[in-house]
């Protein structure tokens, strides 16, 4: 992923409407894209960043360019859950009174943040020691435990968002839900522009992250890949990423990501019918990770407890496919080939 889209600043992608990347602590995406759009009522954004230490002042320097202030925003519309989305939306909140709406899907995970008190990824844990990945979940556990949890930052939003026309003075915006990288991710398409604000959803040059959130698990890339396929043929809609640079059409990257995950599904089915029966970590370490291909252990804890959690993802497709069995051992789940 190019590094010119993260440069902070504030950059025109149509008429009344800026991005303003906000740089992201220890993370290999380097910046969020929080949109500004002019209505006419002040400012509304699409998400609102991490809440960090130098967050507020970069934003401030941002809208400075176009004569605006923080002071300015009226509401925030966050595409889902997580903390580079969510937290320092509660933080404007906090500052100036702006309302924060949120997917009503994500209600759950909002409860189970608080209920936990912590960074701690415990759904994920959870899928790791299915995975047969004890080891890994306890090294996950130790670096998650020493990040510093702020319980104000998951504070409940103002409004709890259905899919359907967003309440936008001057602008014509309508929420559409896209379960997957969460369960209650929507995106927002821009009816008089064609756009879609797509959120984690469609990102330009990555795949998103499947699975990473707490609650149960309920076929997260089962999910991902329906709501893909709601967005394939917006082949006239260009693609306004929350990480990356915006443009190309968004029916496009739909259609690519549902090529990508075919051909991930054959990689994961060759690699069980030669070393079945066996976990789900097996099977994340015999693939390469990111466009580098990079060997599973050269991996830090986070992102091998990523790609594993997304391996289960994959491998639980499969079996709901019928193309492979789970057999429970000891809570480890073993795959062998139908």
């Amino acid at each position: 992923m190019s590094a010119s889209w993260a440069e902070p600043g504030c950059y025109p992608v149509a008429d009344n409407i800026f991005r303003i990347p906000l740089q992201l602590p220890q993370d290999g995406l380097r910046a969020v894209n929080v949109y500004a759009l002019e209505t006419d009522d002040g400012l509304a954004l699409i998400d609102g960043g991490w809440h960090q230490p130098g967050t507020y002042a970069e934003l401030t320097a941002g809208l400075a360019r176009i004569g605006r202030s923080p002071s300015d925003i009226h509401d925030i519309f966050v595409t889902h859950i997580h903390r580079d989305h969510y937290t320092f939306a509660v933080e404007l909140r906090r500052r100036h009174g702006c309302r924060v709406h949120l997917g009503v899907d994500e209600s759950p995970g909002i409860d189970a943040i608080r209920a936990l008190g912590s960074n701690v990824p415990e759904s994920s844990l959870r899928e790791l020691r299915r995975a047969g990945a004890d080891d890994l979940a306890a090294r996950a556990r130790t670096e998650a435990g020493t990040e510093p949890f702020h319980a104000q930052d998951w504070d409940r939003p103002d409004n709890w968002m259905r899919p359907g026309p967003v309440p936008l003075a001057g602008c014509q915006l309508d929420a559409l839900a896209t379960p997957g990288h969460t369960k209650g991710h929507l995106v927002f398409r821009d009816r008089d522009r064609k756009m879609i604000f797509t959120g984690d959803h469609l990102l330009p040059t990555i795949t998103p992250s499947i699975g990473f959130e707490l609650g149960e698990w309920e076929l997260p890339l089962g999910n991902f890949l329906h709501s893909l396929t709601l967005l394939a043929d917006n082949d006239d809609q260009t693609m306004l990423p929350a990480h990356g640079a915006p443009g190309g059409s968004v029916g496009d990257r739909a259609r690519a990501l549902l090529t990508h995950h075919d051909q991930r599904f054959d990689q994961i089915m060759a690699a069980v019918c030669e070393a079945a029966p066996c976990t789900g970590l097996t099977i994340a370490r015999a693939l390469g990770w990111t466009r580098r291909e990079r060997r599973f252990d050269t991996l830090d804890t986070f992102n091998q407890m990523v790609a594993t959690c997304e391996t289960m993802a994959h491998l639980d497709v499969l079996v709901a496919r019928n193309s492979l069995v789970a057999n429970d051992n000891d809570g480890v789940a073993v795959f062998t080939v139908c």
